[in-house]
């Protein structure tokens, strides 16, 4: 009985409902190309896609701010927080750096600058660009909540920078312990508004599927094949690129430490799923905060710090794979041929700079930063513009899977990943779920 049971939840559970969303939306996608451009099947996924991409970003202020908060109060009960701090910087760069490697790699053997049909006239230079003045600029927050208001004609619209929150947060959680006995009740409000902030998550999340067909949907009409075209190249270099990060990188990684590659990937399926379609890290952190803790076996005190970190500076796919190759693109098709040096300095960016993407989607900023480095001409980033959003997808995935690799294996290295947990089946983020939802409508049944 019980494995029929597991049986019937393997095809209803959280995961096989993103493959549904998946399927359901390629066929959608297909149907909408068949139509006339600006058809009401296309405006419709992209509506629906848009708002599930909004929901999912609305609560990120308060969520890092108050997990951040409650993290730091909670790593007093892990031994060496510091230490597990520092290790999970030093992976964070390890990673980076074997991706960049892998990215520098991938664009010498394809040549991706040298094969391609795109017409300079698409060249131009962004609305946007990175440097490291404005990087480290950036980094100070102009006011407590690190908002940020633009004016465009009548219209205003409002922003604000993860990176300044999270150093916002993390002066505040150390401060709050340094005050002392004064400051417990500001951090008990602020575990009780993570965990509200949490339930709300969880519940848009709970609308992925939906989302998934929405958003891939869109992405097959608008796109389709004829987007790549003549960046056809440099899109395979770019998923060569990716393939071999979260297919050869992160297994040796696993292996190195003793833990099955399978397992893992099974675990975190839902989460790099998740990644793929929504294309940002910051709007599926609750997933990989819970998939971190709750199906890897990381402690969720260390779990609930790493994870907004690395949702902010753990971009192996955006600001590591990415801008290598296009760096490499860019210096093919201007003819500007790159010295040792040059590679050099696409390593350093990648590695130190990777916080200027700050878990949105796409990375501009992170390419303009590494072509104004190697002082190449900007406008190269014109010529990427139309296929970015396929290429983002692939860059996200492995972003988030990276973001829950790294706390894994620092809680391994430190003797704190509880591995009954990670090799248990039953133990995921989505069966957690599923089993809160079953205990609310429990209780909703008592109460009346």
């Amino acid at each position: 009985m019980a494995k029929t049971s597991s049986g019937a939840n393997r095809f209803t559970s959280f995961g096989a409902q993103i493959i549904y969303g998946l399927i359901i939306g390629i066929a959608l996608g297909l149907a909408a190309r068949g139509m006339a451009e600006g058809n009401w099947l296309t405006q419709g996924l992209t509506q629906v896609g848009s708002a599930y991409v909004s929901l999912l970003k609305v609560l990120i202020p308060p969520l890092v701010v108050t997990a951040v908060l409650t993290s730091i109060s909670n790593l007093r009960q892990v031994s060496n927080a510091a230490k597990l701090a520092w290790q999970t910087l030093v992976w964070f760069a390890i990673t980076a750096f074997a991706s960049v490697v892998v990215g520098i790699l991938v664009a010498l053997v394809l040549q991706p600058g040298t094969h391609t049909t795109v017409s300079e006239a698409a060249a131009k230079a962004p609305s946007s660009t990175g440097s490291w003045w404005a990087f480290l600029q950036g980094l100070v927050p102009s006011n407590i909540l690190g908002l940020s208001v633009s004016v465009k004609g009548d219209s205003a619209s409002t922003s604000f920078s993860v990176l300044q929150l999270l150093l916002l947060s993390i002066a505040f959680g150390v401060a709050a312990l340094q005050v002392g006995k004064k400051a417990e009740p500001v951090l008990e409000l602020a575990e009780s508004v993570l965990a509200i902030v949490q339930k709300v998550l969880w519940w848009i999340i709970r609308l992925a599927p939906i989302g998934t067909a929405a958003l891939i949907g869109k992405a097959v009409a608008v796109y389709g094949w004829q987007a790549i075209g003549s960046l056809g190249h440099f899109v395979l270099a770019i998923y060569i690129g990716l393939a071999l990060v979260i297919g050869v990188i992160y297994p040796v990684i696993l292996k190195m430490h003793g833990l099955s590659v399978a397992q893992f990937f099974r675990k975190v399926w839902p989460l790099t799923s998740l990644g793929f379609v929504t294309r940002s890290s910051m709007g599926v952190l609750p997933v990989t905060e819970r998939t971190t803790s709750q199906a890897l076996g990381v402690p969720r005190a260390y779990a609930s710090f790493a994870a907004p970190l690395g949702a902010t500076t753990k971009m192996d796919g955006c600001a590591s794979i990415y801008p290598a190759i296009a760096a490499i693109f860019v210096s093919e098709f201007y003819h500007v041929p790159l010295q040792l040096t040059d590679y050099i300095l696409i390593a350093f960016v990648s590695v130190i700079g990777s916080a200027a993407t700050a878990g949105t989607t796409g990375a501009t900023v992170m390419l303009t930063l590494t072509l104004s480095t190697l002082g190449l001409p900007l406008e190269g980033v014109g010529l990427l513009l139309a296929i970015d959003p396929i290429i983002d997808m692939g860059r996200t995935a492995v972003n988030v899977t990276g973001q829950a690799l790294v706390p894994m294996i620092v809680a391994k290295r430190e003797g704190l990943l509880d591995e009954s947990v990670f090799l248990d089946d039953t133990k995921t983020a989505e069966a957690a779920l599923e089993k809160q939802e079953a205990l609310e409508k429990q209780e909703v049944r008592v109460g009346s």
